[in-house]
């Protein structure tokens, strides 16, 4: 089929299931919770890096400041 339309086979693929993914309103809402399950997922991860970063700097100043 992907011969006859003159596309990549995996192109084809694509558009199936983004076409199938389409037909189903429910299957749309959930790609959208996993995306943003994803982006909240990479915030957290920088934010957990943020908070190790402060905690080292605030033990490294806490220990110049001691005489």
């Amino acid at each position: 089929m992907a011969k006859d339309v003159g596309v990549n086979h995996e192109t084809l693929r694509t558009w199936v299931r983004d076409a199938d993914q389409a037909a189903r309103p429910e299957a749309v809402e959930a790609s959208a919770m996993e995306k943003e399950n994803r982006q909240l997922r990479a915030w957290v991860k920088e934010l957990e890096l943020e908070r190790e970063i402060l905690r080292r700097a605030a033990k490294y100043f806490a220990a110049e400041t001691s005489w």
